[in-house]
């Protein structure tokens, strides 16, 4: 009995020990569990918001194509608001479900800048539909989408804590610039 009680602090130890090396092990599969899932979701975010804004940007090159066949926009690929009628429906119905998705996973400052980057979208269709034939109108809408999409790219890099990137606001020869 002498001997046991002489080696209990030891074994006393190692059982510390192991559950402390247990302990230790459990928290970091708990912290690089969360570090994986939180990466995964920001992969997610960053697939939304992508698919998002290239819906937009879908919706909106079609609207340059109308407004350059209706004497408003230097687009080199007019279109007629014939032609365009069912691509912009088409746009219209893959716009919906990416902002869904959108408005799932999103930021509410990103969705807030998309909502005003899909306004400004929704009246330049408005502008083509009607058939409108104002230059300097339709140099305010390109403008104000502009800006929309500059402001929902800026909330998406800090969402996404990226670094801040291009504001794609360059000349191009015959187009003015989108």
């Amino acid at each position: 009995m002498t001997a046991f009680i002489q080696q209990l602090p030891a074994l006393i130890g190692v059982v510390i020990g192991a559950l402390g090396s247990y302990l230790a092990a459990m928290r970091g599969d708990q912290a690089r569990f969360r570090r994986e899932q939180a990466a995964r979701w920001e992969e997610r975010r960053l697939a939304v918001y992508t698919d998002y804004a290239r819906t937009l940007k879908k919706a909106v090159s079609l609207t340059y194509r109308v407004a350059a066949h209706l004497g408003n926009d230097p687009h080199p690929h007019p279109l007629s608001p014939e032609e365009a009628a069912p691509l912009l429906a088409e746009a219209e119905l893959g716009r919906d479900p990416a902002g869904e998705a959108l408005l799932l996973l999103g930021s509410r400052e990103v969705v807030e800048k998309a909502r005003v980057w899909v306004v400004t979208l929704l009246e330049m269709e408005r502008f083509v539909r009607q058939r409108t034939r104002d230059p300097e109108a339709w140099r305010e809408l390109l403008e104000r989408q502009r800006a929309g999409r500059e402001g929902y790219y800026a909330a998406v890099r800090e969402d996404l804590a990226l670094p801040p990137g291009h504001p794609a606001r360059w000349p191009l020869p015959l187009s003015g610039g989108r």
